[in-house]
Order: C-alpha cells, then sequence, then structure tokens
C-alpha cells in the first residue's frame, strides 16, 4: 500500500475529507456485505430445516407407506432361558411346539502343557522342531490353509501365523499352554492339524494332556420338524429362533404368535411426533417475531459492542430469517393438507379424528404448535392422556382398517413432499428450497462486493489526485510569494 503525504502546503487534513467524500459509496459496499451475510445464514438455516424434513421425510414417514409397519408380531416363549423368538410380520398367528437337542458350540484346543522354560519368544528348536509344514484342516474336507515352519520361528510367530488363517491363538505363557479355537460355531468350522506330526505333537496340539471340543451344530425341532444350522439362530416361517440351550429328552417350550397392538401403536404414535416436530420448527420459523431495524453488524459496529450484545444482536436476525417465507408456508401447508384429508378404508371416508387424533383449539395449544397433532389417551401427552383411547381400540379390533389409513396417509404426504424435493434448475435433488439460486446469489454479491470495493477504490485516487493537484498548485504560489517577498525584501 502507498504512503500518501496530504495537506503538507494546504493544512488540511485531507485523508479526513476524502473518507467524508467516498462515504456514501462505502456505504453501498458494506450494504452488499450485510445483504450477503444474511443470506449465508439463511442459506444457514435451511440447510438445518431441509435436514429436519428429508431426515422425517426418509425414515419414519417413508417406513409408513407399507402394510409390514402395521402388521407388527410378538411371540411370546414359555421358557425364555431356553430360546428367543423373534416375529416378522409374515409369522402366522397361534401356539407352536420347540424342542432344542444341541446348541452350536465352536472347536477349541486346549494345548498339552509345554515345558516352564517356553516363552511367547521361544524358537521351536528349543523344542526339537527343525522344519515343515502344518496343514490347518476346516470341517470335513476344507482347510484353513497351511503353515510353514522352520527352527527359527518363535512361539508367538506360529500362533500369529494361526490367527491369520481364521483362527482364534494365544500362548499362555503362565500356563505354559496354547489355546486354539474357531472365530465361529458349527461343524463345518471344526480345525484338525496333520502333516509334521512330530511337530504338531511338540506344540502339544496332539497327543496326551491336550484337549480338544469339537464344533457341534445347532439342532432343533420345531413343529415335529428337525433342523439343523452351524450356529444358533433358525429362521423358520416368519420366525427367527435363536437357542440358548437344550431342553430335557421329552421336553418341549411353547411359543405363542400374536399381533403386537402395542407396536402398532408405537408406530404411528412415532409417525404423528415426527410430524409434529417438522411442523412446529416451521411454525416457530415461519411465525418469528419481526426483526426490523436489525442487519448484520460490520465491523466497525462489533467493535463497540460486548460480545453478548453482538450474540444478541444475530440471534435476533437469524431467529427472523424465514419469516413469512412462501417457501415454508408452501411446505407446511402441503403437509397440513394430508394430515387434514379423508381417505376411504371399507367404503367409508375416516380422518384422523376417527382415530382420537387431533390439534387442539387455537387458543389451548401452545405457541407454534397450532398445527400439533394429539392422540387421545397418549400417557406421554398431558394434553390428552385423559381422554378416550380410540387409536389402541381401533387397532385391536380392525388392524386392517387402520393399516389401510395410514399407509394412504404417509404415501400422500410422502409423494407430496417428494415432488417438493425433485431437482430443478433452481434446486437440487431432496431439498424443499432452492439452494442452487441461493447459491448463484450468494456469488453475485461476491463479484458486486469485488467490484465496488475497486469503485471506491478509484474514486479514492481521484479525490486524492486532485487534492495533490491542489497542493502542487499552493505550492508552486507558495513559493512565488516567497520569491516576491525576498526581490522587495533587498530593495
Amino acid at each position: 500500500m502507498s504512503i500518501r503525504m496530504t495537506g503538507m502546503n494546504s493544512g488540511l487534513d485531507t485523508d479526513s475529507m476524502v473518507q467524508d467524500l467516498v462515504k456514501a459509496y462505502s456505504e453501498k459496499t458494506n450494504t452488499y456485505k450485510k445483504e450477503q451475510t444474511k443470506l449465508e445464514w439463511k442459506q444457514d438455516a435451511w440447510k438445518t430445516l431441509n435436514t429436519k424434513i428429508y431426515s422425517f421425510y426418509s425414515s419414519t414417514l417413508s417406513n409408513m407407506r407399507f402394510s409390514s409397519s402395521y402388521n407388527q408380531k410378538a411371540t411370546t416363549v414359555s421358557d425364555p432361558s431356553k430360546a428367543t423368538v423373534v416375529a416378522g410380520d409374515s409369522a402366522v398367528n397361534g401356539i407352536q411346539t420347540l424342542s432344542i437337542s444341541n446348541t452350536a458350540k465352536a472347536a477349541y484346543l486346549t494345548g498339552a502343557e509345554l515345558d516352564s522354560s517356553v516363552k511367547a519368544n521361544t524358537k521351536l528348536s528349543s523344542l526339537g522342531i527343525s522344519e515343515g509344514t502344518i496343514t490347518v484342516g476346516k470341517g470335513e474336507t476344507g482347510t484353513y490353509g497351511t503353515i510353514n515352519i522352520t527352527a527359527n520361528t518363535t512361539i508367538d510367530e506360529f500362533t500369529a501365523k494361526l490367527s491369520s488363517r481364521g483362527l482364534s491363538a494365544n500362548f499362555d505363557e503362565k500356563n505354559h499352554r496354547m489355546y486354539i479355537s474357531a472365530s465361529k460355531t458349527g461343524e463345518a468350522s471344526d480345525f484338525s492339524f496333520s502333516g509334521n506330526e512330530d511337530a504338531i505333537a511338540k506344540l502339544g496340539l496332539s497327543g496326551e494332556g491336550s484337549v480338544k471340543i469339537a464344533g457341534e451344530n445347532a439342532k432343533i425341532t420345531l413343529n415335529g420338524v428337525d433342523y439343523e444350522s452351524d450356529n444358533n439362530t433358525f429362521t423358520v416361517n416368519g420366525l427367527t429362533v435363536t437357542a440358548k440351550a437344550t431342553t430335557a429328552e421329552g421336553e418341549s417350550i411353547s411359543l405363542v404368535t400374536d399381533t403386537d397392538y402395542d407396536a402398532i401403536y408405537k408406530n404411528i404414535k412415532d409417525l404423528i411426533k415426527g410430524f409434529n416436530s417438522v411442523i412446529n420448527e416451521m411454525d416457530k420459523l415461519y411465525n418469528a417475531a419481526q426483526a426490523k431495524g436489525y442487519e448484520p453488524l460490520t465491523e466497525d459496529e462489533k467493535g463497540a459492542m460486548t460480545d453478548s450484545q453482538i450474540e444478541t444482536w444475530e440471534k435476533k436476525v437469524k431467529d427472523a430469517l424465514l419469516r413469512k417465507d412462501s417457501t415454508v408456508e408452501s411446505v407446511m401447508n402441503s403437509m397440513r393438507m394430508s394430515m387434514i384429508k379423508t381417505y376411504s378404508v371399507n367404503g367409508k371416508d375416516m380422518a384422523l379424528s376417527a382415530y382420537g387424533i387431533n390439534t387442539m383449539s387455537y387458543f389451548n395449544a401452545a405457541e407454534f404448535e397450532k398445527n400439533a397433532y394429539h392422540i387421545d389417551g397418549d400417557p406421554d401427552d398431558a394434553n390428552s392422556s385423559a381422554n378416550k383411547d380410540k387409536l389402541k381400540s381401533a387397532i385391536a379390533t380392525d388392524p386392517e382398517g387402520v393399516s389401510s389409513f395410514f399407509t394412504q396417509l404417509a404415501n400422500d404426504m410422502y409423494d407430496t413432499l417428494s415432488k417438493k424435493m425433485r431437482s430443478t434448475e433452481l434446486s437440487s435433488a431432496f431439498t424443499v428450497y432452492d439452494d442452487k439460486k441461493m447459491k448463484e446469489e450468494y456469488t453475485e454479491y461476491t463479484s458486486k462486493i469485488s467490484k465496488w470495493e475497486q469503485h471506491v477504490a478509484d474514486i479514492e485516487d481521484r479525490y486524492y489526485k486532485q487534492f495533490a493537484a491542489m497542493e502542487k498548485a499552493m505550492a508552486s504560489l507558495n513559493s512565488s510569494t516567497s520569491a516576491l517577498s525576498g526581490l522587495l525584501g533587498s530593495k
């Protein structure tokens, strides 16, 4: 930056005068900067809101479009210490019998005790092993791989090679034994050692003192039919059965499957709760208090305020960014319309109110909760908990009708939001606001600010040149006056 020496002859504060002359132009620059900052904050506000809308749209709302959300089943096990059962939506209601003759086990080998001098870093040569190859078998015909050993291979290196083949292997220096296990249960994951039998024995992996537990499959009998698995989990006709312990010979446990009304109720409650969360947020943003007279602060303005004052000021601006925003209003109205509509169920037009789901009166509802829905009899909602529970009654007496109504509602709202989230010239996919347009506007502000700052700099230069010319003229005049005074004085 060049240093200007001004006012040497005129005695004027040229810098202050120039700044006063360009002040109006500088204010224009600040206006653009404030508008750009405000736009940036608005982008952030929209990103936050859009994330909330999309989260509801892609999870809860999306799931509730399908009948599976209303076809919930639960199975009660007469002896949960023996088995656990999870019922899928295709499970058949009724009583079934289950017996468990064997649970799945992972193969396990406790090696024979080696000499007390053997450590993890002991070389195999100390055990009388020179070199060779050990094959690790898997199941009846498979293999985990082969391991090449030499006299310099250490115990630690040997167990590491076993682990790299898919087994869990460790040498316990305190007990002087190797402990090896399969990573999975079942006969197919069982392991065995062959090849260099002498090395296998000297490592304690065979012979006296070593104990091998073979891998075993789980075996159950469900409704008189035998099933076998390499793990303890079986999936049969919509039931996922996990065997935990064997039943006594001739003993069976009962599995009672029925519609899980509580799960259906919870899913619908989650839908209403998700809608309320989104609609209340939009209501708060749309009906926020005005921020008339509040704009983003310049650095000079911030310099005259405390951090707390700055935070309060900026919050006032940010809270009102989406006030009366037409896009927010459009999304709100679309979602509200899906909730207000009637849907045909068994030939009748049904509304949410038929299931005891309503909004509160305008004057009784809390601020920014005028469009929120409440479920009669919901123990978690103080506003409606005392009312008769129509929803649970409907689920118990007509689950298919409930499913039909709420799948229609969810599909209607999902389709509406899908249309608003389509990619256009102004907005990206899965975005309800014009993010592309706002990004373009931000870039335009950057260009305007840059051009205007250059314009201000050019005007400043022009004024400085004019003052410089004046200073030069005054210097010339002063010089002539001094010369004339000198001539007159010499006479």
